[in-house]
């Protein structure tokens, strides 16, 4: 039996073969949560990474609707039709209802991640509350709710969202109080789900796993009929439903592992030195959180570390990888709200204090993510889907051309209607050979000479062009002459970098005439 189980029972919260019932005495705490996260996802109206989008809603939207574009990573297998199926599953019931709009196309999936994310924090609480005490899983339940991280994500259609919210679900039901558990099979059954979902899912429970095959009496038992038969069953699932949608049997979990990992090309896209977990990543995931995480680290009891361990692990295994992001280690979140549990709640005369700092400071940070920073990416779209009815299919119709880093933007699940939209692209260099320049590459080399060769006749020139502010004085050269005129400014950021701009700006052509070529 493991040390965490005496404190349980002497609190007398919980039994052997006694299961909590989460709809039973906590349902106030579940609606007031599903409220909450309900609120939230209404207040996170801006764009944090293209994942959020390429990796779940435009894939769900061309499963359902038969039109859209699959990056590249859908060619070459790399991600599960698993993830997607789910947001599929949403846009088919909205189809057969006949509500099948943009804002619910929109709205409908990130609201089901919410429900989703809001019983995750429940289970943690129940979690705590069971392991410890009523008042410790209070306040962790409430750094949970004040984190201003798990609020810009917990309800965007993220796999890393998916990840962390089976990722909970699964610690609840593990064998913290002892390997003999009642229903042992859900633990390994949600983490072979989050590994479908993605497979760097795994990373969190090796050291979980190891400690429960360490402390396992009968270990040829807990592997053979167990851990084998949930991960041979949650596979084949996995493939069968990719060998409908790729019309092939492919293993997308390890082209996954080879792309990311044995060959390391997602390095293509950034790279980091190996401490950027430590003196970026991690600081800024947890933000005000960061100084009662390590208070908590110290005052912790032994017996509730292990739940250290999977933070550590994770950092450290992710530290050697090149490619890095912020979003990669927001699985392990929740366990270190507990550790900050630990830590608000120990301090007595400056709790209230404390309480009070980490929540506003939270909700500043969380509210200028969620509102401000980076919205333009998600409000452009509302004006070219303005653009389906204003310009319906024919010899009129429209058409876009976004010049702007790849992928900055949705496109199909927020425009829903056959519009031409035609954007920079930026697959890796899977050949090997070499010398590889991207097409965003080369537009953003030399941008006149990009697109003087792209449109060497005025027929093809798009009706609008997209593309943040800072490109502008390049582009005058190819717009004006051409009938181009600014008709919308959007604004994205006030922290502008690279090539992204702290406005969008939208471009008309005006004159339809033909017009001499610039030179």
């Amino acid at each position: 039996m493991s040390a965490l189980s005496s404190p349980a029972r002497a609190a007398g919260t919980t039994t052997e073969g006694r299961r909590p019932d989460l709809m039973g005495e906590n349902t106030h705490l579940v609606l007031f949560t599903i409220s909450l996260r309900i609120i939230n996802c209404l207040l996170v109206q801006t764009s944090f990474v293209p994942d959020e989008y390429w990796q779940s809603l435009e894939v769900a939207h061309h499963m359902v609707f038969n039109y859209g574009y699959l990056t590249w990573e859908w060619i070459e297998g790399l991600r599960g039709y698993s993830y997607p199926l789910v947001f599929a599953g949403i846009y088919k019931i909205l189809q057969l209802l006949g509500q099948d709009g943009v804002q619910w196309l929109i709205w409908g999936p990130r609201l089901a991640q919410a429900v989703l994310s809001a019983l995750a924090d429940v289970k943690l609480y129940s979690l705590v509350k069971r392991l410890e005490n009523q008042e410790l899983a209070k306040w962790v339940f409430f750094c949970q709710l004040c984190s201003w991280f798990t609020w810009y994500c917990c309800t965007r259609t993220l796999t890393n969202t998916m990840e962390t919210v089976l990722t909970t679900f699964a610690l609840f039901h593990y064998p913290l109080e002892g390997s003999k558990m009642v229903n042992s099979f859900k633990y390994p059954t949600l983490v072979a789900v989050a590994c479908i979902v993605r497979p760097t899912a795994i990373v969190p429970w090796l050291p979980l796993l190891f400690r429960h095959f360490w402390q396992e009496q009968r270990k040829l038992n807990l592997v053979l009929h167990r851990f084998v038969p949930v991960g041979l069953a949650t596979l084949g699932f996995s493939l069968i439903i990719d060998r409908i949608f790729f019309g092939e049997w492919i293993l997308v979990q390890f082209n996954f592992l080879k792309f990311n990992v044995l060959q390391n090309l997602s390095t293509f896209y950034g790279s980091h030195p190996w401490h950027w977990y430590l003196t970026q990543g991690f600081p800024v995931v947890l933000g005000p959180h960061l100084p009662f995480f390590l208070h908590g680290c110290f005052l912790a009891p032994r017996r509730a570390r292990i739940l250290l361990r999977p933070v550590v692990w994770t950092l450290l295994v992710y530290s050697m990888l090149s490619h890095k992001e912020f979003r990669f280690i927001y699985p392990v979140l929740p366990f270190c709200m507990v550790f900050c549990g630990y830590s608000v709640k120990s301090l007595k005369v400056w709790r209230r204090p404390a309480a009070s700092f980490l929540l506003l400071s939270n909700v500043v940070l969380a509210l200028y993510t969620g509102l401000v920073h980076q919205r333009g990416a998600l409000d452009v779209m509302a004006h070219v889907q303005g653009l389906c009815s204003a310009h319906p299919p024919g010899p009129s119709s429209a058409s876009v051309l976004v010049l702007m880093p790849c992928h900055s933007t949705p496109l199909y699940s927020h425009v829903h209607c056959r519009l031409p939209v035609r954007f920079l692209e930026c697959p890796p260099d899977l050949t090997g050979k070499g010398n590889y320049v991207d097409e965003a590459d080369l537009f953003y080399t030399d941008p006149l000479s990009w697109l003087k060769g792209e449109f060497k006749s005025d027929a093809l020139l798009p009706t609008h062009l997209i593309f943040f502010n800072v490109l502008e004085e390049e582009l005058k050269g190819f717009l004006a002459p051409r009938g181009y005129e600014r008709t919308t400014v959007i604004f994205h950021t006030h922290v502008p970098e690279g090539r992204t701009g702290s406005h969008i700006y939208i471009y008309e052509r005006k004159k339809r005439e033909a017009h001499p070529s610039s030179g």
